[in-house]
C-alpha cells in the first residue's frame, strides 16, 4: 500500500469520525427547534418502522416548534405517538392533520448536564481521529520495516498524518463550542 493510498485513506476515514460527532450532536436537543431531532423517531408504517422524515413533511414553524404533517390523513396518530414515546421527553400537540411540537425551555441544570454529554461525544470523536493516527503510522513503520519507503519518506507522511489530525481535532473542538453555545443559549 502506497503512502498515498493510506493518506488518503485515513483522512477519508477521520472525515467520517467527525461526520458522526455532527449527527450525534444533532440528536441532542437544545431549546431551540431542529427538524434533526426527529430523525431517529421512528413510526409504524404497514408493520414496518421508518422515520418521521419518510411519511411526513417535518419543518420548523418557529424557533420553539417543528410542525409535522403527515402525507396521509390516517398516520397523523401513529406519528403523534411515535414522537410522544420517544425519548426526546417532547409533547406533540395536534392540530387537524399538522402536529406541532413545541420545544420545551430547558432548566439551568439540564443545560449543563447536556454541555458534559457534548464534551463525552467530542472526546469519543477525537480518540477515534487519534486512533486513526496510530493506525496509519504503523502501516507506514510496517512499510519502512519491509524496505518498501525511506526513513524520510515515513517521517515525512507521519508529519503530514499529524496535520491532518491536528486539522481534525480543531474540526472536532470548533463544533464542541458552537453546540455549547447552543445549549448554554437561553
Amino acid at each position: 500500500m502506497a503512502i498515498d493510498e493510506i493518506r488518503k485513506t485515513t483522512e477519508s476515514k477521520m472525515d467520517k469520525s467527525v461526520e458522526s460527532l455532527k449527527t450525534a450532536l444533532s440528536k441532542i436537543r437544545t431549546g431551540r427547534a431542529s427538524t434533526g431531532l426527529l430523525d431517529h423517531v421512528k413510526v409504524e408504517y404497514y408493520g414496518q418502522p421508518v422515520p418521521v422524515s419518510q411519511v411526513a413533511n417535518v419543518s420548523i414553524l418557529d424557533n420553539r416548534t417543528i410542525g409535522v404533517s403527515p402525507w396521509e390523513k390516517n398516520l397523523v396518530s401513529a406519528v403523534d405517538k411515535a414522537i410522544r414515546e420517544s425519548d426526546l421527553g417532547l409533547n406533540p400537540v395536534v392540530i387537524g392533520e399538522l402536529i406541532r411540537v413545541p420545544m420545551p425551555p430547558l432548566s439551568e441544570e439540564r443545560r449543563k448536564e447536556l454541555g458534559k454529554v457534548v464534551r463525552s461525544e467530542g472526546e469519543q470523536a477525537k480518540v477515534a481521529v487519534r486512533n486513526l493516527r496510530r493506525e496509519a503510522n504503523d502501516q507506514f513503520k510496517r512499510l519502512l520495516k519491509d524496505k518498501e519507503i525511506s526513513e524520510d519518506d515515513e517521517r515525512r507522511a507521519q508529519d503530514d498524518i499529524q496535520k491532518t489530525t491536528d486539522k481534525h481535532v480543531a474540526e472536532i473542538d470548533r463544533i464542541l463550542d458552537e453546540k455549547e453555545k447552543e445549549i448554554m443559549t437561553v
